[in-house]
């Protein structure tokens, strides 16, 4: 079973177990967040109506905070003497999916 979620601005494919690197949320480490499905596949049964996606619900644990890789950023312009040398470094919050569940009894 896995779901599809909007996470951090993007959309992410999730199963139990799986970490995640999202855009950083304010929750301390150890906090639970909970997203609703955009989609859900079940044993090859594929969730995409919403009013069957409001019975289900995807959680997840906060794990910590993280960096992405070191982007560099060099602007220069020829023969003015211009050279210009920055550097960034994007923050996520790690997340483990702890459960994808459906909140209606079948």
């Amino acid at each position: 079973m896995y779901a599809i979620v909007r996470a951090g601005g993007r959309q992410e494919k999730v199963s139990v177990d799986d970490v995640l690197n999202i855009d950083r949320v304010s929750d301390e480490t150890g906090a639970t967040l909970t997203w609703e499905p955009l989609l859900v596949v079940d044993d090859g049964k594929v969730i995409s109506d919403s009013s069957e996606l409001g019975g289900y619900s995807v959680t997840a644990e906060v794990l910590g905070e993280t960096k992405g890789p070191k982007i560099n950023i060099v602007k220069y312009k020829n023969k003015t003497g211009y050279k210009k040398r920055m550097g960034h470094r994007q923050k996520y919050t790690q997340v483990r999916v702890t459960g994808i569940a459906s909140n209606t009894n079948k």
